[in-house]
């Protein structure tokens, strides 16, 4: 029987295969973790949101809600990431933001949060001066 001598989910450059009781040394490049991947995503863009389905075709009423809530305040560009298309980024971003539900929107690095939280916050005037502040929207 054939075990992997390394911890699942940690960063490695190699591992060992014991095969009836030899060892042997193989080399393996590992990709990014999902959630070093949303970390880059998330940090490298002004504004990122994490929904289901796409801005053109959002495919639950609150992704809907937050593209709507977007195109209102005058947000053009913005980087989004359909997570239906792939269950470990479903699943990555809840862990990531530790929010477990889905739209997330990210500002500057920073959750803002979901459809909910964007509905208020637009309604109250304070989503308008968040993206003029992270100048994302001019005044």
């Amino acid at each position: 029987m054939n075990r992997y001598l390394f911890k699942v989910g940690t960063q490695t450059t190699s591992f060992l295969l014991r095969s009836n009781n030899q060892v042997f040394r193989s080399f393996s490049t590992e990709k990014k973790s999902i959630l070093e991947t949303i970390d880059q995503q998330v940090k490298g863009n002004p504004l990122v949101l994490y929904m289901k389905g796409t801005p053109s075709a959002p495919q639950c009423g609150f992704s809907n809600t937050v593209v709507r809530i977007l195109e209102a305040e005058g947000v053009g560009k913005y980087e989004s990431h359909n997570v239906l298309e792939n269950d470990e980024l479903r699943d990555g971003i809840k862990k990531y933001g530790e929010w477990p539900t889905i739209p997330q929107v990210y500002i500057k690095g920073e959750l803002v949060g979901g459809a909910d939280i964007m509905l208020n916050l637009y309604k109250s005037g304070e989503l308008s001066k968040m993206l003029q502040d992270a100048g994302i929207i001019k005044n």
